[in-house]
């Protein structure tokens, strides 16, 4: 289905581009890339992981629609019928909290 819902903004984005979220992100992608090519039994068992989390990731997308749809009338009434427009709505909301309350969000993890 098309969304009929403009997402202005897109929650997942904003997490990622906070200084403490990017940061931390390249310092676990650094150290997991090169753990994985240390040991090669080690790549094999986070190989078998990332795929189970692929799908735990896909179920919990399909778990998490009931809830949505539940606080869908929370949302602005563009939004209504896309349940992902409304869990972005949701989410940029309690971003906009998160970042208000904690300005430590805004500097990367060695500050």
């Amino acid at each position: 289905p098309v969304s009929i819902c403009p997402v202005q903004e897109n929650a997942l984005q904003r997490v990622l581009q906070l200084p403490v979220v990017s940061s931390t992100c390249e310092t676990l992608q650094r150290k997991y890339s090169s753990t994985k090519e240390s040991h090669p039994l080690m790549a094999s068992v986070c190989e078998v992981y990332e795929r189970g989390v692929q799908g735990a990731g896909a179920l919990a997308m399909w778990g998490m629609e009931p809830v949505v749809r539940r606080l869908e009338p929370q949302c602005e009434s563009t939004c209504r019928g896309d349940a992902v427009a409304v869990a972005n709505d949701l989410a940029c909301r309690g971003l906009d909290h998160l970042e208000e309350k904690i300005p430590a969000l805004q500097y990367p993890v060695d500050k």
